[in-house]
């Protein structure tokens, strides 16, 4: 018998965590979620209260019988599961199913996966706070009631299979919002005017540019405009007629919360944002460090605060000290202010042993653990790294009235930029790469070149990942879980496709969001959906009560849907038709969109079932017959490669063509694929002799520079 069963929710964890403890302690995961509501019906009572009715989750029999097993044979219970409302709900799911009593000292918490801190949570266990639970049901229950009501609808309006659920509408109706503007948008002609110059007699030169008349800013909005400014200056004395220098400091940006990593890792990394939570969660669990065994290398990955321990702040300023010197640590600590609405319960997301560091345990990480994991530390000792300072000059410069600007600076002292910079979604110009020359007022300039260019104003851009994510964060409409299950959801839901790095919305998504739009308009509003996240807020801190606020939405909501059910009318969605011919009956096949993607079918369904897969050449020629090799997509969504003139040439490989790069060996092109999380690549030619080596020596070799 144990003396005590800790609890938690992944099996990597109970790696991680068994190695802190001895002997008396037994651990268990519970695999995430064990009980839910039923998945074939609505599961809440809206005539009783919206009592939920709760079961046990299907295919979780063998896990539930093993914890009863473990927990009969333990003195103490203490609960583990993650410090959030979810891991809240899934303590009090499991106290439920255990017997044991939720107001009891049965649960534990903890920031980060260490040996201190999983010692510390266990002297101070605690009660199950009911509060938290309180704003999960309620999340789950609207959640349900939104989707098992609204669905229907749809599918009976529009599409079979559809779904709608209260962020992902609001997300779809953002993208399809920023496809109007784009197609509503006009633009605007204007010019602009670049002098390059040279101080007399030196060789140096810099771009000025066309700013206006005696110093008054003016806009050149079309070529006659040009042509009079050209006019006024051919054959003038361009004059430096002003200088302005100063200096300038830029402080670093704070550690990372969940958002803020996901659009960091997508700029840097192109990684999706479920990939980004996926990678984060794999180094919050735990991964097997040579010499350390299975080790937690970041705290909690789901925040929205900038917080960091004292104990942390302390070890990292001692990192900065002795790599950098104390000139790169700020006369005064730094302490950044959460957004309005976050939780500080949580730190920031930060490494969790600051001893080891990105390069020392890099042999012992896939390429995208050590990626974010290098990302996270960069990021969290910059944000306690000194200023960076510059030098800046501003220079007006006269030729016969009309003004040119230039303006650049130099680094004074890098501070923090000497480990991390910040990426944006601005492209806005830097004029910290721009040098200007020794310059004083009343030097004559050369006129090198003089360039004139019509420009139009551009239509605000589509959303990525990155800044779909950052809108949804400051419209206040989600939490750090939701971002990515969000995204997820509204792609696979085929709402929303990806265009490169764009999110585009469908014909499908569109359809259904005009359909949201006019019969479920507080679902797709943002200000309410905002407002309903912060009801959920006051539930967890206890200043609201969950069944008054089921209430009041189910009222209106149940009107709007009695309205919809006899107002909709069926809506049609386009088809997308091709240029293949069915090759059965003649027909120009259309686009379909099914569970495994796009793919091409005959519009004269039920008559004619004929269906073939999308044509996607990957712009490789076989190695066996010299055809074009295309890109197929299994069912569980796994990439292959095959030949076109498949069957009758066997040619096959798991993966996809890795764009510019060649086999040393025999110039051939390069596939790349995933083994065991780790990203690999090798040549796509069977034959070649790299091929024989690699299979001499066991899998292809990890790749580490292609993003």
């Amino acid at each position: 018998m144990s003396e005590c069963l800790i609890i938690v929710e992944s099996p990597t964890k109970v790696k991680t965590i068994k190695k802190f403890l001895d002997g008396s302690f037994d651990v268990e995961a519970t695999v995430g979620h064990i009980r839910d509501l039923p998945t074939n019906q609505l599961g809440v009572d809206v005539d009783r209260d919206f009592k939920p009715r709760y079961v046990n989750i299907t295919g979780k029999a063998d896990v539930i019988t093993n914890l009863k097993k473990h927990a009969s044979k333990a003195k103490q219970v203490l609960i583990a599961s993650d410090p959030d409302r979810e891991g809240e709900a899934i303590a009090w799911h499991t106290a439920t199913i255990l017997g044991i009593d939720p107001q009891s000292p049965c649960r534990i918490t903890f920031n980060e996966i260490t040996g201190n801190a999983v010692k510390a949570a266990l002297q101070s266990p605690r009660a199950i706070d009911m509060h938290l639970v309180d704003a999960q049901q309620t999340r789950r229950i609207l959640d349900r009631i939104v989707g098992y009501k609204i669905s229907p609808i749809l599918w009976n309006k529009v599409q079979k299979g559809l779904s709608a659920g209260r962020v992902q509408s609001v997300a779809v109706r953002m993208i399809c919002d920023r496809e109007k503007e784009i197609k509503s948008f006009e633009p605007k002609e204007f010019w602009t005017i670049t002098a390059n110059l040279s101080p007399v007699g030196e060789s140096v030169s810099f771009d000025a540019k066309y700013y206006g008349e005696q110093g008054r800013k003016k806009a050149l909005p079309n070529r006659a405009a040009v042509d009079k400014v050209l006019a006024d200056i051919n054959g003038q004395q361009f004059t430096v007629s002003g200088i302005k220098k100063g200096t300038k400091t830029r402080n670093p940006a704070p550690p990372f919360t969940t958002s803020v990593l996901q659009q960091d890792a997508s700029r840097k990394y192109g990684f999706t944002s479920g990939r980004t939570m996926q990678i984060a969660q794999q180094l919050y669990e735990g991964v097997e460090i040579q010499g350390h065994g299975s080790t937690g290398l970041v705290t909690y990955i789901r925040t929205d605060s900038t917080r960091i321990a004292d104990e942390a702040r302390a070890a990292g300023k001692e990192i900065i000290r002795s790599t950098y010197g104390s000139q790169y640590l700020p006369a005064k600590d730094r302490y950044y202010k959460n957004k309005s609405g976050s939780q500080n319960a949580h730190e920031a997301i930060r490494p969790a042993h600051l001893d080891l560091h990105p390069e020392d345990i890099k042999g012992s990480l896939t390429s995208e653990q050590y990626k974010l994991y290098k990302l996270i530390w960069d990021r969290f000792l910059a944000s306690l790294m000194a200023s960076a300072t510059y030098d800046t000059m501003q220079v007006d410069i006269d030729c016969n009235g009309h003004t040119f600007k230039a303006s650049g600076s130099k680094v004074t002292f890098p501070g923090y930029l000497a480990l991390y910079e910040e990426t944006t979604d601005d492209a806005k110009e830097d004029d910290t790469a721009v040098k200007l020359p020794a310059l004083e007022v009343g030097n004559c300039l050369t006129l090198n070149k003089l360039e004139d260019k019509q420009n139009f104003t551009q239509p605000p851009q589509r959303y990525t990942e990155a800044t779909l994510i950052k809108a949804i964060e400051e419209e206040g409409i989600g939490r750090p879980s939701t971002y990515a299950p969000t995204i997820a959801t509204i792609v696979s839901r085929t709402y929303v496709e990806r265009d490169k790095k764009y999110l585009v919305p469908t014909e499908l998504g569109s359809v259904v969001n005009e359909l949201m739009v006019d019969n479920f308009t507080e679902i797709v509003d943002k200000n309410f959906t905002a407002d309903m996240e912060n009801k959920l807020d006051s539930i967890s801190e206890g200043d609201a009560n969950w069944k008054e606020i089921l209430r009041d939405f189910y009222g209106p909501f149940a009107d709007s849907i009695l309205k919809a059910q006899t107002q909709i009318s069926t809506m049609e969605i386009k088809e997308e038709v091709s240029d293949v011919v069915c090759d059965k009956c003649g027909r120009n096949m259309v686009v379909k969109t099914g569970r495994n993607g796009k793919f091409l079918a005959c519009p004269g369904y039920p008559k004619c079932k004929n269906s073939k897969p999308i044509r996607v050449d990957s712009g490789a020629n076989c190695p066996k017959c010299g055809g074009s090799v295309l890109e197929r997509t299994t069912k569980k969504g796994k990439k292959y490669l095959v030949c076109e003139h498949n069957p009758s040439c066997d040619y096959m490989e798991w993966g996809t063509v890795v764009n510019n790069k060649t086999c040393p060996t025999c110039g051939g092109f390069m596939v790349t694929n995933y083994f065991k999380r780790r990203r690999l690549v090798k040549c796509g030619n069977p034959l070649c002799a790299s091929r024989a080596k690699e299979a001499t020596n066991g899998e292809a070799t990890q790749d580490e520079s292609d993003n």
